[in-house]
């Protein structure tokens, strides 16, 4: 199934210094968009629709929106494949898809427990897929009310095999490395903190866990807003998707303090990434999900596709799976 949109919505929101410009590239594409990545082979952007089972590609050459659906399962992730075809994951297991027409995935590893379900995920530098869990809280609209500590943080080798390396994460949300990858960050969203590890990509290990960052210290952010997707850009800054707070946070992770601030016209910013020709769009994912029909019509953007440009800095080429 595919969607074309052809125009593209300009939204007022510039910054008066960096002359940013926010557009809607697609209205109301999801109930919850999630797992952004930019494919520099296809110069396509592949996001998901979280509880809708559904993945996206969507060419900005075209303005062709084409959708797969995953089947009855929780999809967070699809990432390409060094050897074609995509990673994926649904609901407790992870899987390969062997190309976007055909849509056939065959499951490769059962990874949670069945209360739970996975959640953000990237490759690293080596082609290792990450990928954090939580409880399954499918139907309980407050995050506030899921059970905690309940997630893990895994990694999938080429090989197929899984290695746990945390336990405890209530909401393991996004991840990335800085430019020489000594240092993996992770985001655990219900005590709405950003964390820094060592990082040993030889061993695909990590270790000596601190705090970057917590929202808590941030005033003008609402109480009820939590760190979720997470990129990193070539000056070593983060940008954090604040999910309830309407906001991207730029990051710098050696202070924790926010740099700069993207308002959007929605509340529920879910993740992003970096693509484009040369990496300095970044594509923004947001939901609608648990929304009425009267909040919808306060923030109806709410579950859009948005792109950021003009933001002056860069992000990195996306790694594929190679597995």
């Amino acid at each position: 199934m595919s969607e074309k949109r052809n125009s593209v919505i300009s939204v007022n929101c510039h910054n008066k210094i960096m002359s940013e410009k926010i557009e809607v590239v697609l209205k109301n594409c999801t109930q919850h968009g999630e797992g952004p990545h930019w494919d520099d082979t296809t110069q396509c952007l592949y996001y998901v629709d979280y509880f809708v089972d559904v993945a996206h590609r969507y060419n900005p050459a075209t303005g062709q929106d084409s959708r797969l659906n995953l089947g009855d399962s929780v999809v967070s992730v699809i990432i390409p494949r060094q050897k074609g075809g995509f990673v994926v994951s649904q609901k407790t297991d992870l899987g390969l898809v062997d190309s976007w027409e055909s849509g056939k995935v065959t499951s490769i590893a059962k990874v949670e427990a069945d209360a739970n379900m996975l959640n953000d995920g990237k490759v690293d530098a080596s082609g290792r897929l990450w990928i954090g869990s939580e409880f399954c809280g499918k139907d309980i609209p407050d995050l506030n009310k899921w059970p905690k500590h309940q997630g893990s943080l895994y990694s999938l080798d080429s090989d197929g095999s899984v290695t746990k390396h945390i336990s405890n994460i209530s909401i393991g949300n996004g991840m990335d490395w800085n430019e020489d990858n000594s240092i993996m960050y992770f985001v655990d969203s219900i005590p709405r903190q950003v964390w820094a590890f060592d990082f040993d990509i030889t061993a695909g290990a990590i270790s000596n866990k601190r705090i970057v960052t917590d929202f808590s210290r941030f005033s003008d952010i609402p109480d009820l807003a939590v760190p979720d997707g997470m990129a990193i850009d070539t000056e070593g800054k983060l940008w954090v998707a604040a999910y309830e707070g309407g906001k991207v946070l730029r990051i710098d992770p050696t202070t924790g303090n926010v740099i700069r601030t993207v308002k959007f016209p929605c509340e529920k910013i879910t993740s992003l990434c970096f693509g484009g020709k040369d990496f300095t769009d970044l594509y923004v994912t947001s939901s609608s999900l648990t929304l009425t029909p009267t909040e919808l019509s306060k923030t109806p953007l709410d579950g859009s596709l948005f792109k950021v440009t003009g933001l002056g800095v860069r992000g990195y080429k996306a790694n594929m799976f190679s597995g």
